[in-house]
């Protein structure tokens, strides 16, 4: 019995590159938010669900995280290659890590100031910074408003007060039953939960950080320094399309938040539409923010951070913000030019 040739063999090169191993793949990339699926993480679950990552040649894997602290960590270990986190916390590690092999960089600014503030339920009696010396505060131990408060507390001459730690899901339960007299949070997060527990809006003062000499940025895109250098193109693609889905969610909020919603069921596309829109008028579109213009810093506010942080978190060497930022990866004028005029 004659044998028929091995059929591959006789495969022409031109169909051997027309097979899908020999296509090209696109580039992974794990990415790591600073907290679970809510209205903010539309700004990442956009231009992954409308194609913008895959267009690029990226193929992006977003998963939720439980901190900037901990975004920052595992962005250092290399267990993900880019991430959303809070710049003091980039910073802290920094400058508490120096000897560290692989520092994260922050690529873009995405929160131009800080969300953080200290609320308190009205019949408190508490109406300015100054009313908080001597008062109960609580947060959990990691928040981004309770780590920077003695930046706040110095800008507002408040002494005084003691801290009360909980986890997250009770902090504004503790308010509300009177254990503590006020909280830190990220204001799009905590007013909305106490909304959510009764508690009216008109009856709560919410005294922000930026409104009171607080100019602290807020989060950034990071990325793990093996992606610099291994691929930078990399990078500046994924901000570039980044930017694209930011503008569309910018423009449109309550759309945004059908992605966020295909991502986690249980959410309240009602609730986070709202939360969305606080993000982005309070850090992301803020007076602040248009006129450094989105995704940009400014030099000696960057310098004004990494030594306030520096002071307010103790670290073991000085924040050095050269270190901590590097702006080459940004997209071009124009494709930064996402925010409504």
């Amino acid at each position: 019995m004659q044998l028929r040739p091995f059929l591959v063999t006789a495969l022409s090169p031109a169909v051997l590159a027309a097979t899908p191993a020999a296509q090209a793949q696109n580039t992974p990339i794990k990415f790591q938010l600073d907290w679970r699926f809510e209205g903010p993480s539309a700004l990442f679950l956009t231009p992954a669900a409308k194609g913008y990552f895959k267009d690029a040649k990226l193929d992006v894997t977003i998963d939720a995280g439980n901190g900037s602290g901990g975004t920052v960590t595992r962005v250092a270990s290399g267990a993900y290659d880019m991430g959303f986190a809070d710049m003091a916390a980039l910073m802290e590690f920094h400058a508490n890590n120096a000897d560290a092999p692989n520092k994260p960089v922050a690529v873009m600014m995405v929160y131009n100031d800080t969300p953080a503030s200290v609320m308190v339920l009205k019949k408190s009696g508490i109406k300015t910074p100054a009313d908080l010396s001597g008062k109960k505060l609580g947060a959990p131990v990691f928040d981004a408003g309770r780590r920077a408060f003695p930046i706040f507390a110095k800008a507002n001459a408040i002494s005084n007060v003691t801290w009360t730690a909980m986890d997250p899901a009770l902090r504004e339960t503790m308010l509300i039953r009177g254990d503590i007299d006020a909280i830190t949070g990220f204001t799009f997060t905590s007013l909305l939960n106490l909304e959510a527990r009764g508690v009216k809006a008109a009856d709560v003062v919410v005294l922000p950080y930026p409104d009171y000499g607080v100019k602290l940025y807020g989060n950034v895109i990071i990325a793990s320094p093996k992606m610099i250098k291994e691929n930078p193109a990399v990078v500046k693609a994924f901000l570039v399309a980044f930017a694209k889905g930011a503008q569309d969610v910018i423009a449109n909020p309550a759309a945004a938040i059908a992605d966020v919603k295909a991502r986690d069921g249980i959410v309240n596309p009602e609730l986070e539409t709202r939360r969305l829109k606080m993000a982005i008028d309070s850090a992301i579109n803020s007076p602040n923010a248009r006129a450094e213009g989105f995704g940009q810093v400014n030099g000696p506010r960057l310098s004004l951070m990494a030594s306030q942080v520096s002071d307010a978190f103790n670290t073991k060497t000085r924040v050095n913000p050269e270190a901590v930022w590097n702006g080459a990866f940004l997209p071009t004028k124009a494709e930064l030019n996402v925010l409504p005029k």
